[in-house]
C-alpha cells in the first residue's frame, strides 16, 4: 500500500503548490501602502496668512446645471487589481479642537475690517467656547457697538497638523452668514502663496444661498469644463474661468453649488449638514450634504466617496497634478467682515446701505458663527489583491488550500490505520 500514497497524494499536493505560487502573498501579514503620506509637521499656523481673493467681476448662474462629462468622477476604487479604504488619522471635536488649533492674530490678507484676536481674548470675549452640546463655537463679536471706522472683533484658527493628501469630513451644525459677512473652511500650504496651493471647501459673501469651492494655485494649473461634476464654474468677464492660477488680479478658479441650501440661511435652517474633501492622486472633489442626506457610511466613521454619486466640484489630475499644486496644508477656519470679496460685491448684494456702516451694529452678526460638530481627517490605505464581487480572490483561496491540506492529512490517517 505505501507504494500507492504518493500517487493519490500528488494532485493534492500539486493544487496547493500552484494555488500559493500564483498568490504568493496570501498569507503574507500586514497591508501595505501605495503612497506614503508626510509627516505631519508643526509650522506655526501664523506663517500661513493666505490670500483668498475673489475676482469682483466674477459671476455664477443661480440656476443649477451639470457638467457634460460621462467620466465616473475621482476616487471611485474601480481597479481590478487594488482597492484601498479611508483610515481615520486625526479627530477634532469638543475634546480637543481648540488644542489643535491655533489662533491667527495678525492683519486679514484680504483687506478685511475685521480685528482677529488671540485665544485669550476670543475665550474672554465669548467669542471662541465649547456649547453646553459639546459643540465648537468660533463667532465674530455680535454685541459690541463699533464707531466709524472701528474694527469687529472676530476669529481665525489654522491646524497645526499638516496634511499631503487626506479625505477632510466637515459636521457643521452652522456656518457664518449675513450681510458683510465674509466666512470660509478651507485648507493652505506654507510657504510663500500660493505656490503650494489653497482649497476654499465652504465660502461665502453676504446671505448668498449657494456656496463656491475655489482653488488657488501657482501658474500652469486649470480646471477641467468636461469634468463630472455638478456645480457651475465661475463666470470672469462672462466667461467660464477655467485658470486657477492666484494672485492679486487673479481670483483662482471655481465652482458654485447647485443648491440653495449650500450656504446661507437655508442651510442653518435645515440644521447645516456634511462637507467633505476628497484630496489624492485622482484630484481634488468636494461633497455637501444636507442634515437628512448625510450618508450613513459617514456616520459610521468608514466613508466611501465611491457611494456618494457626483461631487458638487472636481479639479482633475489631468490638468492638475494634485500632488505638485497642493502641498503641506493647513486647516483653516475664519470670520472676515467687508473686505476684498465682501466690501466690494455690498453694492449690488441687496444688502443695506454700506458695509462700513452696516460694520457698526452688532445685532447685524447675529448668525456669523460656526457651530461644528466634529472635524475628521481620513488617510488613504490601499488593499492590495485582485477583487472580484467584493471579496478578494485570495480569501476566496483559502477554504479551498485548506480543504487540500485536511485531504492530504486524511489520506495519510487512513494509511497508517491500514498498516
Amino acid at each position: 500500500m505505501f507504494h500507492d500514497l504518493p500517487v493519490a497524494l500528488i494532485p493534492l499536493l500539486a493544487l496547493a503548490v500552484l494555488q500559493t505560487a500564483a498568490y504568493p502573498n496570501t498569507f503574507h501579514g500586514p497591508l501595505t501602502q501605495r503612497e506614503s503620506l508626510s509627516p505631519r509637521l508643526s509650522l506655526a499656523p501664523e506663517s500661513l496668512a493666505g490670500r483668498r481673493r475673489q475676482a469682483t467681476n466674477s459671476t455664477s448662474p443661480s440656476n443649477p446645471t451639470s457638467s457634460n462629462g460621462t467620466g465616473a468622477g475621482p476616487g471611485t476604487g474601480t481597479s481590478n487589481e487594488t482597492d484601498f479604504l479611508w483610515i481615520i488619522q486625526d479627530t477634532f471635536d469638543y475634546t480637543n479642537f481648540f488644542n489643535e488649533f491655533a489662533f491667527y492674530n495678525s492683519g486679514d490678507p484680504t483687506h478685511g475690517t475685521v480685528t482677529y484676536v488671540n485665544q485669550e481674548t476670543a475665550f474672554a470675549n465669548n467669542l471662541s467656547y465649547i456649547s453646553s452640546e459639546n459643540t465648537v463655537i468660533m463667532k465674530g463679536d455680535d454685541t459690541t457697538w463699533l464707531q466709524e471706522g472701528e474694527f469687529r472683533q472676530s476669529v481665525r484658527v489654522s491646524s497645526y497638523a499638516q496634511y499631503n493628501t487626506g479625505l477632510f469630513i466637515l459636521d457643521t451644525n452652522q456656518a457664518p452668514w449675513g450681510c458683510g459677512v465674509w466666512p470660509a473652511f478651507w485648507t493652505l500650504g506654507n510657504g510663500y502663496w500660493p505656490t503650494t496651493g489653497e482649497i476654499d471647501i465652504i465660502e461665502g459673501v453676504h446671505d448668498n444661498e449657494h456656496n463656491q469651492v475655489t482653488w488657488h494655485t501657482s501658474p500652469g494649473c486649470t480646471l477641467t469644463p468636461t469634468a463630472n461634476f455638478t456645480g457651475s464654474i465661475v463666470l470672469q468677464n462672462n466667461q467660464p474661468n477655467l485658470d486657477c492660477t492666484g494672485s492679486a488680479t487673479q481670483p483662482g478658479c471655481g465652482i458654485t453649488e447647485w443648491s440653495r441650501a449650500s450656504y446661507g440661511p437655508t442651510f442653518d435652517a435645515q440644521g447645516g449638514g456634511v462637507f467633505a474633501m476628497k484630496w489624492d492622486q485622482d484630484g481634488i472633489a468636494v461633497w455637501s450634504f444636507y442634515r437628512v442626506a448625510v450618508p450613513q457610511d459617514v456616520k459610521d466613521g468608514t466613508p466611501n466617496p465611491a457611494n456618494w454619486g457626483v461631487p458638487v466640484a472636481v479639479l482633475e489630475p489631468g490638468n492638475c497634478d494634485p500632488l505638485t499644486y497642493f502641498q503641506n496644508h493647513s486647516i483653516i477656519f475664519d470670520i472676515t467682515f467687508c473686505g476684498d470679496w465682501a466690501g466690494n460685491s455690498y453694492a449690488t448684494s441687496g444688502c443695506p446701505g454700506t458695509c462700513a456702516d452696516h460694520l457698526m451694529d452688532p445685532t447685524n452678526f447675529v448668525n456669523a458663527s460656526w457651530n461644528i460638530n466634529w472635524l475628521k481627517v481620513y488617510r488613504r490605505q490601499t488593499v492590495k489583491g485582485v477583487v472580484s464581487g467584493g471579496i478578494s480572490v485570495r480569501e476566496n483561496l483559502r477554504p479551498w488550500m485548506l480543504l487540500s491540506l485536511l485531504a492530504t492529512l486524511s489520506l495519510l490517517c487512513g494509511w497508517f490505520a491500514d498498516m
